[in-house]
């Protein structure tokens, strides 16, 4: 599958990594375009060269334009960069979290922090998934000679079942275990500051927690 990745941080980084080395075509993308400096003088095509495999370096437009599954990595408050025309259709993966003291004050509508991103793109097919997670977790805790049950759980969300059973398998190829918390709205759940935000739980712990 071609995938493009918007954000080249560290949880892209990692996903670029992981998804390549899977047997994908991995594209990593920021707002400022292929020759633009990401770390120190590394440019972002320096940074796709040294991840390997084939990864390509784009602006966020080709990278979106290039995946037939997309993620989104970049810091919520700059949700406007999303290039919303090119990834009409198309399963979006969304990871960021909503962080007052760095985004901002965004009026979200009383909506959760994925639902206000599926609104924002209207005709993507939106899920939730690998934001309760850390890139250091992201690089290690992939396992796939584990029972499902005993891999690291990543909590995933939606409102399209199809769309959900293709990050499922994403997430299931790199070695972890999707947990459908339920709709986007049901997602809040998995929001900064919830009981299941952060901890290094496997499928079985994390099924429990969301019935506690």
């Amino acid at each position: 599958m071609k995938i493009g990745i918007l954000g080249a941080g560290h949880i892209g980084k990692a996903l670029a990594r992981l998804l390549a080395e899977a047997g994908h075509e991995v594209g990593i993308s920021n707002s400022r375009g292929p020759d633009s400096v990401v770390e120190g003088t590394q440019t972002l095509r320096d940074l796709a060269h040294e991840i390997g495999r084939g990864v390509k370096a784009f602006s966020n437009e080709d990278a979106a334009r290039f995946g037939e599954l997309v993620i989104e990595t970049i810091p919520f408050g700059k949700y406007m960069d999303m290039p919303a025309v090119q990834m009409e259709g198309k399963i979006v993966i969304d990871t960021a979290n909503y962080y007052p003291e760095r985004d901002g004050q965004i009026d979200l509508g009383g909506l959760s922090e994925s639902a206000f991103i599926a609104r924002h793109l209207p005709k993507a097919r939106v899920v939730k998934a690998f934001n309760t997670i850390s890139a250091a977790h992201l690089e290690t805790l992939g396992d796939v000679g584990k029972p499902m049950g005993e891999r690291r759980a990543i909590f995933i969300a939606g409102d399209d079942a199809e769309a959900k059973a293709a990050v499922t398998r994403l997430i299931e190829e790199v070695g972890f275990a999707a947990v459908d918390t339920g709709s986007l709205e049901d997602s809040r759940v998995q929001q900064p500051g919830t009981p299941i935000y952060g901890p290094d739980l496997t499928a079985t712990q994390a099924r429990a927690a969301l019935q506690k």
